[in-house]
Parts: structure tokens; sequence; C-alpha cells
């Protein structure tokens, strides 16, 4: 039996509870200092509420940190003072210090660290990568995806205060930004252009174009201000041929080569990305094995949603940093 601590009750805390009550093996406990959003957690999930977050890093063997992004670095580095194994909700941290100390931290301590970056587990979007792997496409030349609905709103409307959720660019697309630096390799540079960034309030909507160091481009649009509601798209181009998926109108890859069109359904009945994330971390952790995606990953996601960010208010074309 393994411990979980889920610090957060709210939106990602529950969608993390609805899988960690899937598994068997997982005895699943929780603090929130909110008293009204604990009792809900507690009786939907029949989870061990804590008295304090000490209380939880004292009994847990894993922490699950589901709280605002600001507060990432302060959690994840009690849980290493404590030994624990951590997993961070994306994106890892708010500024390129943060998100280096969460990295850094968990090498110091020894202990397991994975970033919560899903799309890498969503069906349609595993399946792309592995086609341009695989090399079904040939060179990959140029790749586009679009993500985003209406604005979130969170506790006391944090994601609307950009100097604590980022805006779209750090919030959303670090989703594109990683799947695409996982499927294309290390991002050289990119431009972009925001709504939101240069005032730091309300929706945001932004596009970014980037140029990958193997020559490869790609554009991503992310939006906080489509009435219409969430849609992920996503379209890649090689040498070969292209791929393509848009969740609005299927649920399924088209494929076109030069040996015909096909379309291809990626998606199990139980195939659910969240429940693939968590269950993959933590058999890491039984393991020993490297979680599969790591805190460098997480950091260079958010370097680059940081350089797109820097790139719309400056109007210039930026360069992620490395770890």
């Amino acid at each position: 039996m393994i411990r979980i601590g889920v610090l957060g009750a709210g939106g990602m805390g529950n969608v993390h509870a609805r899988q960690y009550r899937k598994m068997s093996d997982v005895e699943l406990g929780f603090f929130d200092p909110d008293p009204e959003r604990s009792a809900k957690y507690q009786q939907t999930w029949d989870a061990k509420p804590y008295s304090s977050v000490e209380d939880l890093l004292k009994q847990v063997d894993v922490v699950d940190v589901c709280l605002p992004t600001d507060l990432h670095r302060e959690f994840a580095e009690k849980a290493y003072a404590h030994g624990k194994a951590v997993f961070v909700e994306k994106p890892i941290a708010g500024n390129l210090e943060d998100a280096r100390a969460i990295v850094q931290g968990a090498e110091k301590a020894g202990v397991p660290l994975m970033a919560g970056q899903v799309v890498r587990f969503f069906a349609d979007f595993a399946k792309g990568h592995q086609l341009v792997a695989d090399g079904k496409i040939g060179k990959p030349a140029a790749a586009r995806t679009r993500r985003g609905g209406k604005a979130p709103s969170g506790l006391g409307g944090w994601f609307m205060d950009h100097s604590r959720s980022g805006g779209v660019l750090i919030d959303l697309a670090v989703h594109d930004f990683d799947w695409l630096r996982w499927t294309l390799g290390e991002v050289k540079h990119l431009y972009a252009r925001s709504v939101g960034a240069k005032t730091g309030q309300g929706p945001d909507y932004a596009l970014t174009t980037l140029t990958f160091e193997s020559g490869a481009v790609a554009h991503v649009e992310a939006t906080w201000m489509d009435p219409a509601g969430f849609r992920t798209t996503f379209e890649v181009s090689g040498s070969e041929g292209m791929i393509q998926h848009d969740s609005r109108t299927n649920q399924a890859l088209r494929i076109a080569t030069n040996s015909g069109t096909v379309t291809e359904n990626p998606l199990a009945p139980l195939d659910d990305p969240y429940y693939k994330e968590l269950s993959g971390f933590l058999e890491a952790v039984k393991n020993g094995s490297p979680p599969p995606v790591t805190g460098h990953d997480g950091f260079m996601a958010l370097s680059i949603g940081l350089a797109a960010l820097e790139s719309a208010k400056t109007d210039r074309v930026t360069i992620p940093q490395k770890l």
C-alpha cells in the first residue's frame, strides 16, 4: 500500500483523486485549509483529512502538489525536507528560479520528482508523437497546435491574475510547448503575441511561432477567450506526409502519406490520461525508475512559456533558457 497526500482540494486535486480511487494499492489522504472544500473532498473520495501540511508530510509516502502555481516551490521543498517523492502539477513553477530550485531540490534530496505535463498521456497526442518518432511522415518540417476555451477562474479568481497563473502562455500553452519539444526537439528561438501579456490581467489569447534546432517550425495558438468551449488540435507535416487531429470534430488521427489517407482511433474506453500519468509516476516511485516526465522536462516547458511571455511583452524574438 502506498500512501498519497494531495495538497489542495480544488479542481486538479479532485481530478487526481478520481484516478487514485481506481488504484487498489493506494491510501488517499489530503490537506486543504478551506473547511467546506475539505469536507466535500473527504465525503466524495473517502479520503483521509490531515490536520495540517506537517501532519500530512509525516505520514504519507508521496506528495501530490495541486496548489496554485506560485505555491509549488514552497510545498515541494517542504516535502523534500521529509524525504518524500513529489508530483507537481503543471506548470512546475511560475518562474525559472523556483523551477530550478524544485528540480535541483529533488536531486539533492534524492527523491523522485515528476511534472504534470499530462498531454503526453492523451492517446491522440501520444500516438501523434509516436508516429513522428517512427518516421511515418518523414522528416518533420512544420507543426501547428491549438488549445483553449473559456477562461478558468480558480479560487478567488487567481487564474486571471497573471502574476500568479502566468496567463495563457504559462498555464495553458505550456502543454503544447512540452509536447512539441518532446516531439520535435529543443527550441532555438521563438516569437509571441498576446492579448493579456502586457496588462497581466484577465482573459488571454496568444500566438507563438517556435523555431527548433532541427530547423522545424511550429505555430501555437492558446486561448481563454473562446465561448464555444474547450478544443485542442494539432497538425504535423513532414517530408513524407502529415498527421492531423481536432478534438471538436472527431476522436481520431487523420494520417496522409504517399500510400493514401487513413483514420486511426487510438482511444480505449478506459484510457484516461490522468490515470496513466499518475499510475506511471507511482510505478516509477515503487521501482526506483525515472518518472515518465522528468523535472527537467517541466523546467524546459516552463522556460519556453516564459520566453514566449517575454516576447509578447517586448515584441522581440527570445531564446528559452536551459536548466
